[in-house]
């Protein structure tokens, strides 16, 4: 039973996320896991409660971590197993001995699922790609939580093969990680509106079929045939390997005006803050399945143009709605036409819209409060309380 202080607020829990660190000063954008593990952390030290969190790093101890130690203590799980309530398994997994030591000292096990495993498993399958050396699937966990944006593909694929039903929870994200790397940048890595064409960024992962960047081209293509004088460039970051070693692609790609009047670069990987500062003034996205993601948010925080069919944050940007590229297209000729006059207008507005889904958001810490009382047995409010607090008002 979870305890109480004087007052009657429930006390804090010690509360362990996981992280799977492979190497010292390891950067938080080879993938969004870091960051996630990261926000959470953040959002449980602002509960009223005062939550004490740890970041358990489950592969093995690092000298050096790329965010503030003294803020976001990392340690080992072996240092740390006797001293938890919860332990939140979010970017490192827990073996089966390990769960089996949590479970025999009453520590309560989550799974926290932000990734779209679904899809990441049968393209493994079906193309051979290898994802699992020893696969394990812990089906001891005391609860599942999942973000929005992956329940539609892989709530099933998590709820039968770890015999538990899932929850549905807020997506959580804080401007921490993008200020740190954007700080060394001209005016912090800012949009600021520029005289002339605009420079198009394209900056899908192109690792699976939930963010490619065939759509967006095709996007900034149709822009550009409409209007080839208001597009100076469009670059696709993380497509350098196509454009030089897919027939497929490059059967595509030929036949497009930008590839033709060479107007379009293929580059390898880069991070988002300093390639958007240096090389984009709009940004132009699909996603197929996966509607809230981290850089969407980069993007807007930032203050630039994102052409989006994101459905979870249409009111982010300038959304257009699924695969329709005549409406992305036309979306991208307004963003490239507007958005400079009002441009400090724009990055507000985006500030605002976000602000639902900080780390620092009172109805989203509540939420979270809401599922650790569920999770402890407390019920002190129901899940349905708590969703209509965090969606009440969030509309821009």
């Amino acid at each position: 039973m979870q305890q109480h202080t004087a007052a009657g607020q429930p006390a804090g829990l010690r509360i362990g996320i996981t992280v799977g660190l492979r190497e010292s000063g390891e950067s938080l954008w080879v993938n969004g896991i870091k960051q996630n593990a990261l926000y959470l952390a953040k959002l449980f030290m602002h509960s009223p409660r005062a939550h004490r969190v740890t970041l358990v790093n489950t592969t093995g101890p690092v000298s050096e971590v790329p965010w503030d130690a003294q803020q976001f203590p990392v340690d080992t799980f072996e240092a740390c197993k006797d001293r938890l309530d919860v332990l939140i398994e979010l970017g490192g997994q827990v073996s089966e001995a390990q769960t089996r030591y949590l479970k025999a000292r009453g520590t309560k096990l989550v799974s926290y699922c932000c990734g779209a495993e679904y899809v990441q498993n049968i393209e493994a399958m079906i193309f051979g790609r290898p994802l699992h050396r020893d696969l394990f699937i812990n089906q001891g966990y005391d609860d599942i939580w999942v973000i929005p944006q992956v329940m539609q593909t892989s709530a099933g694929f998590f709820s039968t093969l770890r015999r538990r039903a899932v929850r549905e929870v807020p997506f959580v994200w804080d401007p921490m990680c993008l200020t740190q790397v954007a700080a060394s940048l001209p005016e912090a890595g800012e949009y600021r509106p520029r005289a002339g064409a605009k420079r198009v960024a394209i900056m899908e992962p192109n690792f699976d079929v939930l963010k490619f960047c065939l759509y967006p081209m095709l996007i900034a293509e149709q822009a550009y045939r409409a209007a080839p004088a208001s597009i100076a460039h469009v670059s696709v970051t993380s497509a350098e390997h196509l454009a030089r070693h897919s027939p497929e692609f490059i059967g595509v790609a030929q036949y497009l005006d930008l590839v033709r009047d060479h107007k379009i670069t293929f580059v390898g990987r880069y991070d988002t803050p300093p390639f958007l500062a240096q090389y984009a003034d709009v940004v132009v996205s699909h996603q197929w399945d996966n509607p809230l993601n981290y850089f969407y948010f980069d993007v807007c925080w930032q203050g630039y143009a994102l052409v989006h069919n994101a459905r979870l944050c249409a009111s982010l940007g300038y959304y257009y709605p699924e695969h329709n590229v005549e409406a992305g297209a036309a979306r991208l000729r307004e963003a490239i036409a507007h958005t400079d006059a009002g441009w400090e207008d724009y990055r507000r507005t985006q500030r605002a819209r976000l602000a639902p889904f900080l780390a620092t958001d009172p109805a989203r810490i509540a939420h979270y409060d809401a599922l650790l009382d569920a999770l402890l047995g407390a019920h002190r409010q129901t899940e349905a309380q708590a969703w209509g607090r965090l969606f009440k008002g969030t509309e821009a």
